[in-house]
C-alpha cells in the first residue's frame, strides 16, 4: 500500500470511528433521557419509539398508537415524503398496508418510482406529483382512491401543515402525525399565515406551534397522544378511540417535547435504507 493509500484508509477509519460514536451519543442521550421520572409511564409513547424509515422514532411509536387502538382499513396518506425511503410509512407499506404519497419535487418523484417500483406495480401505492395546498388537498387525497377512513394520516410540509390538515374533510383518519414547530413552546399558540405556494426557506418561521394543533386537534375531534424524540412531530388519535390508552391531560403542556434535531443523524443500521420488498413468512 503507497502513502496516499495509508492516509486514505486513515482517514476512513477516522470517519468511520467518529462516525459511531456520534451513534452512540445519541443512544446514550436517549437512554438517559428516557430514564427521568417523566418517562416513567408506561403509556408514555417516547418510550417505544424506534427507527426502521422513519427520520427519528415514530416508526415505534406509530407501532405502538396501533398496537393500542386497531387498525381498520391498513390504509395511510402522507404528504412531504421527499424521496421515499426516509418517511413515517414506509414500514407501515413493507408490512402489507397501501395508501397514498403526495410529493412536489419531480426529482423526489423520480426516486421513489425507481425504489418503489415493486409497491407501485402491485398497486399498493400511489404517487401524485403536486404542490399541496389548502384549496386542493381534498381533490388530490380522492385522486389517490382513498375517502373516509383510513388508518393513518401524515403531514410535513414544512410550512402550511396547519392550514392544510384544517382543509382536509375527505378522509377521516384514526391517527394524524403531523409536524410542529418545537421552537414555539406551550402555550404558545402560533402558525405561519396561509401562503399557499410557500414552502417553508429552511429558517425557524415554519409550521404551527404544539398548542395551535393541539386547539385544532379539538375542533377535529382529535386528542395529542404524544411527541417524537426530536421534538419533530405529534401524534394524534381520533378521539372515539382513545379510551384510557394514553397519557393524561391531552395538552400540548403534557406532551411537548423541545427541539432535539440532532437525532437526525441517528441510523437505523450500517448499510442505506432500502425498502425491499420483503417476503413475509409465517
Amino acid at each position: 500500500m503507497d502513502a496516499n493509500s495509508q492516509i486514505g484508509f486513515a482517514l476512513d477509519h477516522i470517519a468511520n470511528f467518529s462516525a459511531a460514536m456520534v451513534q452512540m451519543d445519541l443512544q446514550r442521550f436517549w437512554a438517559e433521557t428516557l430514564a427521568q421520572p417523566r418517562y416513567a409511564d408506561p403509556r408514555r409513547l417516547l418510550r417505544h419509539g424506534f427507527k426502521v424509515y422513519s427520520q427519528h422514532d415514530e416508526d415505534g411509536i406509530i407501532q405502538e398508537i396501533f398496537r393500542r387502538i386497531g387498525t381498520a382499513t391498513r390504509t395511510f396518506v402522507e404528504f412531504g415524503v421527499e424521496t421515499g425511503v426516509e418517511c413515517n410509512t414506509v414500514k407501515l407499506l413493507i408490512e402489507g398496508w397501501r395508501g397514498l404519497w403526495i410529493e412536489a419535487n419531480a426529482q423526489a418523484c423520480k426516486a421513489i418510482t425507481s425504489s418503489f417500483d415493486p409497491f407501485l406495480k402491485d398497486k399498493r401505492l400511489t404517487v401524485l406529483q403536486s404542490l399541496v395546498t389548502a384549496e386542493n388537498i381534498n381533490t388530490l387525497i380522492r385522486s389517490g382512491d382513498l375517502n373516509g377512513g383510513i388508518d393513518l394520516l401524515g403531514i410535513d410540509i414544512d410550512f402550511n401543515d396547519y392550514w392544510v390538515w384544517k382543509a382536509i374533510e375527505v378522509v377521516s383518519p384514526r391517527v394524524v402525525v403531523i409536524e410542529y414547530n418545537a421552537g414555539l413552546r406551550p402555550p404558545m399558540s402560533l402558525t405561519v399565515p396561509y401562503q399557499p405556494n410557500h414552502a417553508g426557506g429552511g429558517t425557524n418561521f415554519f409550521g404551527a406551534s404544539l398548542e395551535a394543533l393541539v386547539r385544532l386537534g379539538r375542533r377535529k375531534g382529535y386528542r395529542i397522544v404524544g411527541c417524537n424524540i426530536s421534538g419533530s412531530n405529534a401524534f394524534f388519535v381520533r378521539e372515539d378511540l382513545c379510551a384510557d390508552h394514553f397519557i393524561e391531560p391531552s395538552s400540548a403542556e403534557e406532551h411537548y417535547e423541545p427541539p432535539r434535531h440532532f437525532f437526525s443523524f441517528l441510523l437505523a443500521g450500517p448499510q442505506a435504507p432500502q425498502p425491499g420488498p420483503y417476503v413475509p413468512v409465517d
